[in-house]
């Protein structure tokens, strides 16, 4: 009898890893492909929008500017396992770098009474565009 208790326990210590593992792993991929919408919105300017000033040449980046970026860079990337990703806000923060949140939906590999079995994420990242 203890035998299969300690067993049971092992078997929900391992899902539950298993599940931590998988979560943490999808959240890293979702914070890299923010970091990549994030430095496409930051780059999202022609070179009739810098501006000159005591601090040098800096772009202009307008929030349009970086959501129509960022949205147009999602719509054509086709990589990870990432299951419905969302471009939560996608703003420039200062007129120079652009902030993205991006959002998507986790499930554990394998269902357990003990992990929900849908849960979103999101990830938030910052570039900014300098000139040297």
């Amino acid at each position: 009898m203890l035998t299969i208790g300690y067993a049971t326990l092992a078997l929900v210590l391992v899902l539950l890893v298993t599940a931590a593992t998988s979560l943490y792993l999808e959240r890293k991929r979702l914070l890299a492909l923010a970091d990549s919408v994030a430095l496409v919105g930051a780059e999202s300017f022609s070179l009739t929008e810098v501006i000159r000033d005591g601090d040098g040449l800096h772009p202009a980046l307008t929030d349009t500017g970086v959501a129509a970026a960022s949205a147009r860079f999602l719509r054509t990337y086709s990589g990870d396992s990432l299951v419905s990703v969302r471009l939560e806000h996608a703003r420039s923060v200062d007129g120079r770098s652009a902030r993205v949140t991006l959002s998507s939906e986790w499930s554990p590999p394998v269902l357990t009474l003990f992990v929900p079995t849908l849960l979103r994420i999101e990830a938030t990242s910052t570039a900014r565009s300098v000139f040297w």
